[in-house]
């Protein structure tokens, strides 16, 4: 009698017949002997077709087989070192389900732009799959995080009103007779969820109609978006430290084996803990100037900049007092310098750019009125404001892009591989 299992829990069945439903990967052949390649999307294992030990008919079978057929296949699963998991199947049975033919994407090469329009099934490969795995251990790592340390989930709207933060392009879209948008950020409704519940996170799909082709832009993507009442700019960037260090010592300790099918490599992200270091916007502007960089004070950062400083660091580094222009309307001026703000971006290390930005908020009701007229934020934003007038407290809060971060944790050159269907600005299929 056989046990129905997955690829990954085959070692609690060493010496058991098993049935697994699975699809070829690859194949070959030693005139006696086939060797199928098989994954099930649990794992991989390598299950070994004997002639002399099987029925013709299933001989026949695993010849048969292309890659991404489909079929049950049942064997006993031993021990075998040399194997990357370390065991193997000999197979006694094949229950073929569907022979393919033809399979666009063989393991020859293929260009970016083929591979994305058959993005549905480069999903199946080896590298893809790890990523989707790492994204995966990303997202549990992270709820993990919030959950033990007492926050709570808030799902912000994904249709609204008015923009977050009034520099970005909008998709707009009609809601019934009203002018609506996609979300850019769920910040601001945070906020509001903060004043109700202390500790809060959200996490969910953004839009950025911004006409961006660069390797680290996507049109949708995800935040995850913690907002903190009674906690100021330093205790912010303190639960981004411990945050941040959760999230890759957790995907080092679970996914070493996709990091390696990535060829991560793990010694520059076993250093992420700990403090990490910090240079103000001023600091930063000296460091590039030195670097030959041509950047007057009150310009804001672009990719060469972050990756330039970056490089100075083997963990990620914030950059914190930015200019007030040059940031979003609601950050609160540093009481000793109100021309900056009290904010930081965090820059990721090997030039993967910002991964997070946060700041502590206004809390002063005069001074964000101010701001409201600086802004010409109408009544759209009215319910923002009143979370100022109802029992304002000290608050801050901060967004990370959970794409960003998949790309610099699996070590990709461009994050339209960290999602499984990206949207990118010329790309809407699959």
């Amino acid at each position: 009698m056989s046990t129905k299992t997955v690829i990954k829990k085959v070692n609690e069945h060493v010496g058991e017949s098993v049935t697994i439903g699975a699809w070829i990967n690859n194949k070959r052949s030693s005139g006696k002997i086939q060797f199928l390649q098989l994954r099930d999307g649990t794992g991989y294992i390598q299950g070994v077709v004997v002639k002399s030990e099987v029925a013709e008919s299933i001989w026949n079978d695993a010849k048969s087989l292309t890659q991404e057929s489909s079929l049950y296949v049942t064997g006993v699963i031993r021990e075998e070192p040399r194997s990357k998991s370390g065991y193997e199947m000999t197979v006694t049975g094949i229950e073929v389900i569907h022979i393919t033919s033809e399979y666009p994407i063989t393991p020859k090469e293929h260009g970016v732009d083929f591979l994305m329009d058959h993005r549905h099934l480069w999903l199946r490969s080896t590298r893809q799959r790890a990523v989707m795995v790492i994204r995966a251990e990303i997202i549990r790592a992270v709820q993990e995080f919030f959950n033990t340390n007492g926050f709570t989930k808030v799902d912000p709207p994904i249709l609204t009103p008015s923009a977050a933060e009034d520099t970005t392009e909008l998709f707009h879209i009609k809601y019934f007779d009203e002018d609506a948008y996609l979300t850019q950020s769920g910040q601001l409704y945070m906020e509001a969820a903060a004043m109700a519940l202390g500790k809060v996170y959200s996490f969910g799909p953004t839009f950025r109609a911004e006409k961006s082709k660069t390797r680290r832009h996507l049109i949708e993507f995800w935040m995850i978006e913690p907002e903190m009442a009674f906690t100021n700019h330093e205790e912010s960037l303190e639960v981004q430290e411990q945050f941040v260090s959760h999230v890759v010592q957790s995907v080092l300790k679970n996914c070493r084996a996709e990091l390696e099918t990535l060829e991560r490599d793990v010694t520059k992200l076993e250093n992420i803990q700990g403090s990490f270091p910090r240079i103000t916007y001023d600091e930063a502007i000296e460091f590039l100037k030195g670097k030959g960089f041509d950047i007057p004070w009150g310009d804001d950062f672009g990719a060469p900049h972050e990756t330039a400083i970056a490089e100075a660091y083997d963990k990620p580094v914030f950059i914190t007092h930015y200019p007030k222009d040059i940031k979003a309307f609601y950050m609160k001026p540093d009481p000793n310098r109100p021309e900056v703000v009290l904010c930081a971006d965090m820059i990721a290390p090997e030039g993967y750019g910002e991964i997070i930005g946060g700041s502590q908020r206004i809390d002063d009701p005069e001074l964000m009125a101010e701001r409201f007229k600086e802004h010409n934020l109408g009544e759209a934003y009215q319910w923002y404001m009143d979370l100022r007038t109802y029992g304002t407290v000290p608050h801050s809060g901060f967004g990370l892009g959970l794409e960003r971060t998949v790309a610099w944790i699996c070590g990709l050159d461009h994050v339209r591989e960290t999602i499984a269907f990206p949207r990118m600005l010329y790309r809407l299929y699959p």
